[in-house]
């Protein structure tokens, strides 16, 4: 029988978490904020075949590994299930088929061990992977979000409460990366490629920066910015002119990061915070993390990146926000559903 009603939270729990949104089917266990095992099986070279993720596949996917994840993390850890404390599990958002694979699975184990079942934000996961890279880090601090679903500038006040200060109005920036990729012809994952391309480019084509220049000054578009590179490449293939592809990238690159450096770093200045972190599969982008370092040096702001590999869809970030959520007791029914969309706000 499940019962935790009467469940003693503990200082230190050893959490291990899952996590099935798209393409990555991914275990990792934390006790405290050390990571004891990170375990990835990603069909990504499967869905490269397919020019993107293709929903179906990436479930049947999840379906096969998720057994196998979780054998890998706990040998890496060094533990049984019995010393497991708590389930953290990404509930939403993503794909929803590959989202249940998951979540049934985190059920399943926590109700056999009798142990609570954390039912965790992807994006907030994105936001609580800093919290691994410095172990000593605490509230307040700005957050620069930046994914292929969500762009956001947050000042995080809490554990548990973000205030949105910017956001894009429609295309994510890395859903610009994304498309962007396609139109110079290079494969799937787009945004490493572009990243890779716009090496050895010049930032010589004319493209517009994705901030938008009235109201807030706090609002940035990424569909203006990507007709523009697909304005830029037509007409010179019209002209029958060669497009230069590593300036095309180099120029996009710069034009879609270079305002959510500024504008992270204005909003900490604004609001007097010495500390900003960053989130999301774009912030393994090379040109962010240096451009975005670089700045913050110049003004004597702390930043904490988290490492590459936990700003892609990895289980250590939902670990890191279910131990958030654990010490505070938000633990979740084995009615809980997934969802496909979770608001920003």
């Amino acid at each position: 029988m499940y019962d935790i009603e009467n469940y003693k939270i503990k200082a230190r729990p050893v959490i291990l978490a899952l996590e099935s949104s798209c393409d990555e089917t991914a275990c990792a266990i934390i006790r405290g904020r050390e990571v004891l095992a990170d375990a990835i099986i990603s069909s990504a070279d499967t869905q490269a075949l397919y020019g993107g993720v293709v929903p179906e596949i990436a479930s049947r996917a999840h379906t096969d590994a998720v057994d196998e994840v979780v054998r890998r993390a706990l040998a890496q850890a060094g533990l049984r299930s019995a010393d497991i404390d708590a389930v953290a599990v990404t509930y939403g958002a993503g794909l929803l088929g590959a989202l249940l694979v998951g979540l049934s699975f985190a059920k399943s184990f926590a109700f056999a061990l009798n142990v609570p079942l954390i039912a965790v934000n992807h994006i907030r996961g994105h936001i609580a992977a800093a919290y691994l890279e410095d172990i000593n880090l605490e509230p307040p601090f700005i957050t620069l979000l930046a994914s292929g679903g969500h762009t956001a500038i947050l000042h995080t006040k809490s554990y548990s409460e973000s205030e949105v200060l910017g956001s894009t109005c429609d295309d994510a920036v890395g859903e610009a990366f994304d498309k962007v990729a396609r139109v110079l012809s290079l494969p799937y994952p787009g945004g490493p490629n572009v990243q890779k391309m716009a090496e050895g480019g010049s930032f010589c084509v004319p493209l517009p920066s994705a901030l938008v220049r009235h109201g807030d000054g706090m609002t940035f578009s990424y569909s203006g910015l990507k007709t523009a590179v697909i304005n830029y490449c037509h007409t010179l293939e019209q002209k029958g002119q060669r497009v230069n592809k590593h300036d095309v990238a180099a120029s996009f690159q710069k034009a879609a990061i270079d305002p959510l450096v500024i504008k992270t770093v204005e909003s900490a200045e604004k609001l007097g915070i010495k500390t900003i972190t960053a989130g999301g599969g774009v912030v393994a982008n090379d040109y962010l993390r240096s451009t975005l370092s670089a700045m913050c040096e110049s003004k004597g702001i702390k930043l904490v990146l988290p490492a590459k590999r936990r700003c892609t869809d990895n289980a250590c970030m939902i670990a890191a926000e279910g131990l958030n959520m654990y010490l505070s007791g938000k633990f979740a029914p084995m009615s809980v559903n997934a969802k496909a969309a979770i608001p920003l706000r």
